[in-house]
């Protein structure tokens, strides 16, 4: 839909002040799985009860909360949720969703048509190929899998970092364009299996993938119009032009 893959970063947790909470506040956020059940959003936790948020249900209740420079008011899900979460996680917090009229828009240095996004940190769509990911795990002493990097768009049968020159492309029904390398915060250090933060793989990183001293990894990318992306589907590159270069 018009803020990117349906239900995708559309909730999100926050604390008594209404700033948003994350894996860089709070790594044992790893350790809550949500799961979209046909009528319910889902969350487990070990020593938990299985949660289940309906999601038709729509709240008179709002919450206003930021998202780095943003100001929204959010709906509240309600007093279970927040005593769900803020039990496993050891502070007071609530869990929220993107109201229906709530507007955000993408950062307009990289978005003039007006782009739309729900809590994600920045834009709809992040974008990494399985042989980026491969060419890092090379040089790591112990690999790290996909999830550590959190995209919802991952590529296969591409070079490595064959993104970086990407600037359109086409996946199933809907044009897609590549906005700018992705930024990488602490959170790719949290292992996503124990909730324990490392050095790693923001160390080795570092030593190839920094730019005006930032580690970038995977791409920002834009949805130009509405339609279906499905798993298997082949993506077609539109548009391309020589790609930023890193430090090696």
């Amino acid at each position: 839909d018009a803020l990117g893959p349906l239900l995708d970063r559309r909730y999100m947790v926050v604390d008594s002040e209404g700033n948003f909470v994350s894996q860089r506040q709070a790594p044992r956020m790893a350790l809550i799985r949500p799961k979209l059940a046909p009528t319910s959003l889902v969350l487990t936790a070990t020593g938990m009860q299985k949660l289940a948020v309906p999601l038709s249900s729509r709240s008179s209740a709002r919450r206003s909360v930021t998202v780095w420079a943003d100001k929204l008011d959010a709906e509240s899900m309600g007093r279970d949720p927040a005593e769900w979460l803020s039990e496993f996680l050891g502070l007071p917090c609530e869990l929220l969703r993107f109201a229906d009229e709530d507007v955000r828009h993408v950062d307009q240095r990289y978005a003039p048509n007006q782009s739309l996004v729900g809590f994600a940190d920045g834009f709809p769509i992040l974008l990494i190929s399985e042989a980026s990911l491969a060419a890092l795990n090379a040089r790591l002493a112990s690999p790290v899998p996909m999830d550590r990097f959190r995209p919802n768009v991952v590529v296969n049968d591409s070079a490595a970092h064959a993104e970086d020159s990407w600037r359109q492309v086409r996946i199933g029904d809907v044009t897609v364009d590549i906005a700018k390398p992705c930024s990488r915060c602490t959170v790719p250090t949290v292992d996503q299996r124990t909730g324990e933060p490392g050095l790693e793989p923001m160390a080795t990183l570092a030593r190839y993938r920094t730019r005006e001293h930032r580690v970038y990894f995977g791409q920002n990318c834009l949805h130009r119009d509405l339609g279906m992306i499905r798993v298997g589907d082949q993506i077609e590159v539109l548009h391309t032009q020589a790609a930023i270069s890193f430090e090696q």
